[in-house]
This record gives C-alpha cells, structure tokens and sequence, in this order.
C-alpha cells in the first residue's frame, strides 16, 4: 500500500500521539466486532534525551506508541483477507485525518508490520498479528505414556531476524528474552500476542572467565536489592511467564542469593527453569522450598554449532523424553538450531514426542 501524503508537519506533542492511539484502537475495535485483541507498549525518550527537571525524571515524554492487534483466525485457521484488508484501511483512515504518513517494515509469517510518521517523526508502530501456535498434542512413546518435550530459545533481544524466524515456526517454543536490550519488549511482545511462551532471560553473575553483564543477579545483594533488579528485568520483557538464568554459575551456586531470589518469583507467580550451568546449583531445591514451580534443564542443544552436532542434541532430548517422560531442551538464535529447529520439528511427533511450553513441565 502506498504512504499516506500527511499535509501537517508540526510534530505531535505526548498527549497528541496518545490521543490518535485511542482513536486507532477504537477504530480497530469497531471494524473487527470488538474481535481484535489489543496491547499497547509507550515508547519513552531515553534518559539521555530529557531535560534533568523533576516532571521529566517523573514522567518521561512520549515519543511513540507501539500497538499490537491481533486477529482471531478463522475457521481454515488463517485470518480473513478482507478482515485485515478492513482493518489496515480504517487504521490508515485515521492516521490520514491526523496528516500521518505510512510506511511499511519487515513482516513475517503472521504479522504484518508499519509504522505512521508525520515528516521525520515517528508516532506509531502497528503491528498486526495472528497467533500461529497452540500448546501441541501428547503421543504417546513406545511404552505408552506420554512423552513430552519443552525446548527453550535464550538469549532473545539483541536484534529482530532470528527472532523473526523463530517466530516463524508454527510450534510451541518457550523464548527467553534477555532484559534491557534494544528489541527486548518489542520481541517478548510479538512473541506472546503470536502465540508463544516467554520469559526472562534473567543474567545472573558468573565466573571470571564469563563476560559481566551490566545488570545482572550478584552474589550480597540484599532481598530488596533482588525484587527491584527482578522488577525492572521484567518492565523491559512483558508477559514473562517464568525465569531462567542466563550464564549465573555463582549467582546459582549460592544459597543465600537463590533464598533471596525464590520468595520474589514466588510472589509474582513465576516459574523458574534451572539452566544448569554448574553442577553446584542449588537454585531447583531453593525454588521446591518456597513453593516455585521449577524445572530443570536437561539437554544443551548447540554447544557445539554445526549442523550434525545440533541435530545429535535434538535427537538425544527427544530420546530422552520418552525414556524419563519429559525433557528440557535449551538452545540459542543461532542460524544452524534455527535451520535445525525447522527440520526436526515437524517429524517430532513421529518420534513419540509431543511438544509443549516449558510451564507444562515444572512441578
């Protein structure tokens, strides 16, 4: 669809934007039959943009918001043509009024992606969405009980591609989305309106020979210090489902750290997968006391990045499913898991193993 010739160029101030937001969602609302889900996620100026007054530390200025619609699918399981075709004209109906011009992004299987702009400003991204996944069936193996399979993606956030192709992929992976990256919300966003489990890929500290992250679970840090880094983890990947540590072989290893970390998780109704980074975790027993539904990590898919060695790992998790019952999987954006990932996933089942979200599996 070609842009839209907006004829204002004054820019649009925070309540102005927030004003033409409303309007789209109820446009969105009403030429849908209410059917349409909405998110909404503002975009603030960073700090390094804002004056250093008390109001703007207090409330930062908008600068865009980022709306989320997503569209039921329809009986063939596909979203209606014209039902999107209805949708994407009344959106451009009122950015039109408001003299916002359109420019197409990057979409993927799924979504459809824009933005509106008036001259150089940015003060909407659209992104419309329909949900490509369900939790999945539950074969049974050879020895007839049920065999099941969660496979976790880390480290979500640095950049859009791979999440793009991982969420191309019409099965029930679990993305762990790492905090405070550039595209952290956006992808945690997308992931969970389309259908998938997400989570906080929560950094914690790790040995010398690990890089640092430069916000990350350390070992002293008091039960407060744990909930406000927990909390602002966890502004940064909405919908986060459950928790699990990105490197922490200290952070993991430590009992007062992890009786810290549990009652915060405990309270805010999450769950916590044990990525296993050293054997002298004690994070799943710390979880099972305060009452955490935990899990724990079974099999590494892609320590080794070849094509033949992550194939190997995805055949050893599956077999491992179906002699224990379940198993963990945890793997990273990497193109040959992704490659592999797109090959082995739809002969799974034939395998005797069904795939499901990780918050299926922890007890």
């Amino acid at each position: 669809m070609s842009s839209l010739l907006g004829c204002h160029r004054k820019q649009l101030s925070s309540a102005e934007i927030r004003a033409v937001t409303l309007e789209f969602v109820s446009a969105a609302k009403k030429v849908t039959g209410g059917k349409a889900e909405v998110g909404l996620r503002p975009e603030l100026s960073p700090p390094a943009e804002r004056g250093a007054g008390r109001q703007d530390r207090a409330s930062p200025p908008l600068v865009a918001d980022h709306l989320y619609l997503t569209l039921p699918a329809g009986r063939a399981g596909r979203v209606d043509p014209a039902e999107l075709a209805a949708l994407e004209q009344v959106l451009d109906q009122v950015a039109s009024r408001h003299g916002l011009g359109r420019s197409s992004l990057p979409g993927a299987v799924g979504i459809v992606r824009f933005d509106y702009r008036r001259g150089n400003q940015r003060t909407h991204w659209i992104h419309i969405i329909t949900p490509t996944v369900s939790p999945g069936s539950s074969p049974k193996g050879p020895s007839g009980r049920v065999a099941l399979l969660a496979i976790i993606v880390d480290d979500l956030g640095y950049e859009r591609g791979r999440a793009e192709a991982l969420l191309a992929l019409p099965y029930p992976l679990t993305l762990a989305v790492l905090p405070h990256l550039p595209y952290s919300a956006d992808i945690a966003e997308e992931a969970s309106r389309r259908g998938y489990q997400v989570m906080l890929h929560m950094p914690m500290e790790s040995t010398s020979d690990e890089k640092a992250e430069a916000v990350e679970l350390r070992r002293g840090m008091s039960p407060a210090d744990v909930r406000r880094l927990l909390d602002g983890m966890l502004e940064t990947v909405p919908h986060a489902a459950g928790v699990n540590n990105h490197q922490g072989s200290l952070a993991t290893a430590d009992p007062q750290l992890m009786a810290a970390l549990m009652p915060a998780l405990h309270e805010r109704n999450l769950f916590f997968i044990d990525s296993r980074t050293t054997p002298r975790t004690v994070a799943q027993d710390a979880a099972a006391r305060r009452g955490v539904p935990v899990g724990s990590r079974n099999v590494f898919l892609d320590d080794l990045q070849t094509p033949k060695a992550v194939r190997q790992q995805l055949e050893l998790a599956a077999r491992r499913a179906r002699q224990q019952g379940t198993a963990i999987a945890i793997g990273h954006p990497h193109p040959v898991t992704i490659q592999a990932l797109q090959e082995f996933l739809p002969r799974l089942e034939a395998r005797g193993v069904g795939l499901v979200f990780v918050s299926q599996l922890v007890r």
